[in-house]
């Protein structure tokens, strides 16, 4: 990050509410950016909107879906914003089985409007549009995927995902000029870190479980996904934004994903927390044959190292342990924005990591 950059900049957020976006809007204001936030309620109770008090560090809260158009045009125009980040979606694979209209609704017209919002407004210099690795189609070959590699989904979310895609290159396209905002989107992997309690995701299950003194069940120990910290690709979006706003030829799509050796087995990641978390317990119950999963997804990052100059700072097992202990100090009653803080500052003291994507 480049903090002078953000002193004082505008910038409009969408999904603030949620745990990637409680992480942004933290890290951005800590920076002294001003912050205007736009999401549904916290999705989760607790969550780390709450537990962080990242509503404190807001220029302006907005709740409000991006189903509804004219509500976000609305903030967005009021905000006055420079940069946008867009972040707010329906982030779950197998929610999308249940809600699959709402699923498309929120994340395919949801990034229509906040796009068509940020045209409208005049004042947007750059937008960063926020999808998924799962927006590839996955053929669950080794090797992993570049940001040239077919979209797909077999999923009602990954399907979304990549429908966003192709949404935000649209408007990309469609809708060029100097006084246009300038869109790229980022594709990012399986995040952790404190403060995500959703449901269906292995690390809250994992903690919840632990916390709870049960033992969590494991549909797919064997599964493989590019894991990494939520500050990893977080950076990346930080880093992205600055250069379109300062006009590079960076408007496109970006992976920000770990390196190839962090690509792991939900087994491996279970057994490396048990480590730092002793009563945390687990074991497999075989896969679950009615909803599809991809069993290995990977991506390569080699354009975002290259041209961004961005790289991974915390392997997984660091990774691992910073969550670890994020969720300790919250157990203990920790001035949750105080270590997120903290753990925002040590991250951006840690050396890039540097090393080659396989």
């Amino acid at each position: 990050m480049d903090r002078g950059f953000w002193r004082g900049r505008r910038v409009f957020l969408t999904g603030h509410t949620g745990f990637k976006g409680g992480w942004l809007a933290l890290w951005l204001a800590d920076a002294g950016a001003e912050v205007h936030g736009f999401a549904l309620p916290a999705p989760t109770e607790p969550s780390l909107f709450e537990a962080a008090g990242v509503v404190q560090c807001l220029a302006g809260h907005t709740l409000g879906d991006i189903r509804d158009a004219d509500a976000v045009a609305r903030a967005l125009a009021a905000a006055r914003p420079e940069i946008v980040f867009h972040l707010a979606a329906q982030p779950l694979v197998r929610l999308s089985y249940a809600q699959p209209l709402e699923t498309f609704a929120t994340n395919v017209m949801g990034t229509a409007h906040v796009l068509e919002a940020a045209r409208a407004a005049g004042s947007v210099r750059a937008l960063v549009s926020v999808t998924t690795d799962k927006c590839y189609e996955n053929h669950e070959w080794p090797w992993p995927y570049r940001e040239s590699d077919a979209l797909g989904g077999h999923d009602p979310y990954s399907a979304s995902k990549a429908c966003a895609e192709l949404v935000t290159a649209a408007w990309r396209t469609a809708y060029p000029g100097a006084d246009a905002p300038r869109i790229a989107s980022a594709r990012a992997g399986n995040v952790i870190g404190g403060g995500d309690w959703a449901l269906d995701r292995l690390v809250p299950d994992a903690l919840r479980a632990c916390d709870a003194g049960t033992v969590l069940a494991v549909r797919r120990p064997a599964a493989v996904r590019p894991w990494q910290h939520v500050l990893e690709p977080l950076a990346g979006y930080i880093r992205l934004a600055e250069r379109l706003a300062e006009g590079d030829d960076v408007a496109q799509a970006w992976n920000f994903g770990p390196v190839d050796a962090d690509a792991r087995p939900v087994a491996w990641i279970l057994d490396t927390l048990a480590r730092t978390l002793p009563d945390l317990r687990w074991q497999a119950t075989g896969a679950d044959e009615g909803v599809h999963e991809a069993g290995l997804l990977k991506l390569d990052s080699s354009r975002a190292r290259a041209r961004l100059g961005w790289a991974p700072r915390w392997r997984l097992d660091e990774a691992l342990a910073h969550t670890a202990a994020w969720h300790r100090a919250w157990c203990a009653g920790a001035d949750m924005a105080g270590v997120t803080r903290d753990q925002i500052h040590t991250y951006e003291a840690a050396p890039r990591d540097g090393g080659a994507d396989g």
